[in-house]
């Protein structure tokens, strides 16, 4: 950790200040929500059923899951989140929550979610979602994310996991349909986060972090933010041609995936001034809205019977 933080760290009490709301924000509860909006998705499109109370606790449990790999990346990243002012008043680098506390609560929500989810589920559930919390507690927070400008670009197969997970809690299998979902948010992930590096870039260069800003240039950025989004948007209209998306999923995927690429077209063209941030945040913004309205209409579909094939629409 750096020196900063250390010589912080040694003045905080041992005893812990951090109340109810402080632990559950070690949980990064936005991420959740979208992690049980899109492992919803999985287990709503995937082929057969799951009993309600076994798919509630499923998803109790791979929510669990997702906020014990958050705490533990906010555990890891403590020393750096006490250098950008985006995450200074977290629960660790404020000083409500002791390192090692956060670090037992991770791991006892990461270990229980997991053997929670093998019981009421079945193990290959459980094995991904292992496999996810060490992907994004390891592989993304303690490696990726220091070292290399692709750091969003690979880390972000964490955040696709869930619909696979979701799947697998169904069927005991996963198959196309939650590897295209996975695909969507793989693809969706570098636009969402870039948007928020170029407003964020100082506070990045001042934490050390290779964010592609800060290494590749802001105009580099914005080329790659468009040509995800113009591989993403396509991508984000399979469900309704393969047939597990209806009508209403074609015309939001349709509709927001052109929204989509024309906010990274006004992010590459705005390059000057406030005008630049306004336009990336609002593409930031707008992002968490496109995944959250693809999962939604995929879940209302699906789950209340609003499934039109869209062979019979076009004929």
């Amino acid at each position: 950790m750096s020196a900063a933080f250390e010589t912080r760290s040694e003045t905080l009490p041992l005893t812990s200040m951090g109340e109810a709301r402080d632990f559950f924000a070690l949980l990064k509860p936005r991420v959740m929500f979208l992690v049980v909006v899109t492992a919803l998705g999985g287990m709503a499109t995937a082929p057969g059923a799951v009993h309600p109370v076994i798919g509630l606790a499923a998803l109790i449990a791979i929510a669990v899951g997702a906020g014990a790999s958050g705490c533990l990346n906010m555990w890891y990243d403590a020393d750096i989140d006490a250098l950008m002012a985006r995450t200074a008043k977290r629960p660790i680098p404020s000083g409500r929550i002791q390192p090692s506390e956060a670090l037992a609560f991770g791991l006892t929500l990461s270990i229980g979610s997991v053997i929670v989810l093998g019981l009421v589920a079945n193990l290959l559930a459980a094995a991904m979602l292992a496999f996810t919390i060490f992907f994004y507690a390891v592989v993304y927070s303690m490696w990726l994310k220091r070292w290399t400008p692709q750091n969003i670009v690979i880390g972000g197969a964490a955040g696709a996991f869930p619909p696979m997970i979701g799947e697998a809690v169904v069927t005991g299998d996963f198959g196309i349909r939650s590897l295209v979902l996975f695909a969507i948010i793989f693809l969706w992930t570098p636009p969402h986060f870039w948007a928020l590096a170029l407003v964020k870039a100082g506070d990045y260069a001042r934490a050390g972090i290779p964010m592609l800003p800060n290494v590749a240039g802001p105009a580099a950025t914005r080329r790659q933010i468009l040509a995800y989004s113009l591989v993403m948007a396509p991508v984000a209209v399979l469900p309704a041609l393969m047939g597990f998306g209806g009508l209403a999923y074609l015309v939001v995927s349709v509709v927001t995936g052109l929204a989509m690429i024309g906010l990274a077209v006004r992010v590459l063209r705005t390059t000057e001034g406030d005008a630049a941030y306004k336009a990336a945040y609002a593409l930031f913004g707008f992002s968490i809205l496109y995944l959250f309205l693809l999962f939604a209409v995929l879940l209302a579909e699906n789950s209340l019977g609003l499934m039109w094939a869209l062979p019979k629409v076009l004929g």
